[in-house]
């Protein structure tokens, strides 16, 4: 007999089992089972697609030296592969069986935890940072199922309350025990980043699968076995313990009844034309949608939607407001006599259909563009409203769903970043199929939303990887830069007020500080390479002071050979030419010859004195500084003023990746760009358009100034009906406000 049958074996949520019992391990093992099962499976196919994508990447190396890191790569993972998938197979197992007793292990988080994350090497924050991209775009997309896993967990381990953060099969748990399997391989890191990308596709892609085989098992045995129901209708983002309604999915039933309050007593006996003495019956459901699909119809017939023009917004307008008028005016004309009324719950209906079109129209989180063609769905809409009164009521209603996804998609869009219009003429499409297609199937806004998931996901991906290859290639610049000013504090710093010859001080100024910014990326400040390059720049300046004594010159003598051998190292390591070195060693030894008060040749001596020295060192090598440069630190950039107790500053330091802006500078078209990436260098935010390109970088600074001149504003986050049913309440909240659509009926 099925165990959720069975009353007496039901499990409900105010109820509590011994962790020590013998159920509670029955049941655990059922679920370490389950996903042992699993994840050996999921984790084996991410590994068998390894030597594929490093093979690909080896062949596509611009250098010998990279190929090798990828060849490599793959043998490491051959060897170390068993180790790996033990390791990480291993400690999911554990923290499932330590579930009821947390003591044993406190949060299975905690020894993945970085508290020291602002002083892990740069390749660690990189990993860091891919770990965090993985689990944050997991968790948003499996919330619902997970809630219900975390829900019967907390039951089954005597009330202990189990969230994304402790739950062993969350993609939080498994990425960071994921992180620590990989401890035992010694792969480059580009290598490892390949690793977590194919963990990302093949493992964190398919939890649905477990979630629902653990789901499935639980509810068999009687765990809970009503709440999946509930949570299916429910809101991933909402999912969660804080409120009945929002695990529902539902919105909150006297939100409902408020609308209802507020539309009622907004109308009364003089509010119009609808509430007029009746002439007739009410007019039915089918009667509604049968005028609504010839108002469509009419709509639908002129053609395809033409390239939407920001102009057509007052028009539009215009038409929502009058849609309550033409609906009494088309029933009229398949009835033989025009309705002066509709049923209160058709009336409210039309009324929230009409106000959530209005805002659509008015909502500045959109393009105008994008309004346009959004607002032409308001019949097709209302139809769906009065099929299915729970349009407005569940969170996870496909038609819903459409809608929000569509608005989500305009959102990040511009003429700028749609060059090739294939954003616009999917919106257009969509848009296009709804007014021909729809007549009664309710199916067909779920097969539209699939449609436009799969186009979303495909530029997503397209978009996420030029994303990475812009934050790389700034990160790499930053680097480059920060490098390249510490080398010229380092020289500037030893300078200091000597006045040394054109000669030296241009090996120092260009070769040199070259040296300096290589040996600073390639081994660190804290190296023996870095140090030995820094005494170097010490034992050039101390060899141009005057030797005018014995000793002065005989120890310029013993400085000679250690200077000649750093400087053929040091310009060997930037590329200098053999030829440019015996040349340049040559001008110093007549140079140095001078120092000793040994006579040189005429000809030489002229070449060390002029300024034409410098030539000696090859074109091909930049200066990092000039003769006359001042250290970079104490030459602030002109940074803007801004406020720093100002809201828009607190705006701009609580700004998180992800989130979009508009930008309107002067002379140039408005775009949209998305925070793709904040430098822990530099703090400047890197920004994107939907296509993954950068758009601009700026300082904080630099970023609330604009803010504040009204130049770049932030684009809502939450999705476009629960900020349509907010705005709607408080519309109708306000005093004096009637319903949009009363005044079109006269």
């Amino acid at each position: 007999m099925n165990e959720a049958s069975d009353p007496s074996r039901v499990i409900h949520l105010n109820q509590r089992l011994d962790p020590a019992s013998e159920r509670v391990g029955e049941l655990l093992g059922s679920v370490r089972s389950i996903a042992g099962k699993r994840l050996q499976q999921w984790v084996g196919n991410a590994f068998e697609h390894v030597d594929d994508a490093l093979f690909d990447l080896a062949e596509k190396a611009e250098n010998n030296a990279a190929q090798m890191h990828y060849f490599d790569g793959m043998r490491e993972v051959r060897k170390r592969r068993p180790a790996v998938e033990r390791s990480f197979l291993g400690a999911i197992s554990r923290h499932i069986g330590e579930l009821p007793h947390p003591q044993l292990s406190g949060n299975p988080a905690s020894p993945f935890g970085t508290p020291e994350l602002t002083l892990v090497a740069d390749n660690e924050l990189e990993e860091s940072l891919a770990i965090t991209s993985m689990i944050s775009k997991n968790d948003a997309r499996l919330a619902r199922d997970l809630f219900t896993v975390n829900q019967r967990l907390s039951v089954i381990c005597g009330g202990r309350k189990i969230e994304d953060s402790s739950n062993p099969v969350a993609p939080a748990i498994l990425a960071q025990a994921f992180r620590q399997a990989l401890h035992e391989l010694s792969a480059d890191m580009r290598v490892k980043l390949i690793i977590y990308k194919l963990f990302d596709r093949y493992v964190l892609s398919s939890l649905e699968e477990l979630y629902q085989e653990i789901n499935t098992e639980l509810v068999r045995a009687g765990v809970l076995p009503q709440l999946r129901h509930e949570v299916l209708r429910g809101d991933a983002k909402g999912a969660g313990p804080a409120a009945a309604d929002e695990a529902t999915g539902e919105i909150p039933s006297d939100l409902l009844q408020t609308l209802h309050a507020l539309f009622s007593a907004r109308r009364g006996p003089a509010a119009g034309g609808m509430h007029a003495i009746p002439s007739g019956p009410l007019p039915s459901a089918n009667e509604l949608l049968g005028a609504l699909s010839v108002l469509q119809s009419q709509i639908a017939s002129a053609g395809p939607l033409p390239y939407a023009q920001p102009d057509d917004a007052a028009a539009l307008s215009r038409e929502v407001l009058q849609l309550k008028g033409q609906l009494l005016t088309q029933l009229g004309a398949l009835r033989g006599e025009r309705p002066s009324n509709v049923a209160t719950i058709d009336e409210d209906t039309i009324d929230l259909v009409g106000m959530l079109f209005e805002f659509i129209l008015e909502d500045r989180n959109l393009p105008a563009t994008m309004q346009v063609m959004l607002a032409r769905l308001q019949i097709p809409y209302l139809k769906a409203a009065i099929l299915d009164r729970k349009l407005f009521a569940h969170r996870q209603h496909p038609a819903r769903r459409l809608l929000d996804c569509l608005a989500e998609q305009a959102k990040s869009w511009s003429e700028e970043s749609d060059r090739d219009r294939r954003l616009h003429d999917k919106v257009k499409s969509t848009v296009d199929q709804l007014l021909h297609d729809f007549d009664d199937d309710m199916g067909i806004f779920e097969r539209l939303l699939v449609d436009l998931q799969q186009f979303q996901d495909l530029n997503k991906r397209r978009s996420e990887l030029a994303e990475q290859r812009v934050a790389e290639s700034t990160r790499g610049r930053e680097k480059l830069e920060q490098a390249r000013r510490r080398a010229a504090r380092e020289i500037l710093d030893r300078i200091g007020e000597h006045k040394l010859p054109p000669l030296v001080h241009g090996v120092l100024a260009r070769a040199w500080a070259n040296h300096l910014v290589l040996t600073l990326l390639r081994q660190g400040e804290g190296s023996p390479e870095f140090k030995s390059a820094l005494r170097f720049v010490d034992d050039f300046i101390a060899s141009t002071k005057p030797a005018t004594t014995l000793e002065s010159r005989q120890a310029l003598r013993q400085m000679l050979p250690g200077i000649e051998r750093a400087l053929r190292q040091g310009l060997a390591n930037v590329a200098f030419q053999e030829q440019d070195i015996e040349r340049l060693l040559g001008q110093l030894h007549t140079y140095y010859r001078q120092q000793l008060g040994e006579t040189p040749e005429a000809t030489e001596a002229v070449v060390v004195g002029e300024d034409a020295a410098m030539l000696a060192i090859p074109d091909s090598i930049q200066p990092v500084i000039d003769q006359d440069t001042t250290p970079p630190d104490s030459v602030e950039e002109d940074l803007v003023e801004a406020p720093l107790d100002s809201p828009e500053w607190h705006q701009v330091q609580s700004l998180q990746p992800g989130t979009w802006l508009e930008f309107c500078l002067p002379d140039e078209p408005m775009t949209r760009a998305k925070l793709s990436w904040i430098s822990p260098m530099s703090g400047r935010y890197l920004f994107v358009n939907r296509r993954g390109l950068k758009v601009a970088d700026y300082s904080p600074q630099e970023l609330t100034v604009l803010i504040t001149d009204g130049h770049a504003r932030m684009l809502a986050a939450n999705a476009l009906f629960d900020r349509a049913m907010t705005a709607i309440v408080d519309k109708l909240s306000q005093p004096g406000t009637t319903p949009p659509a009363d005044t079109a009926t006269e």
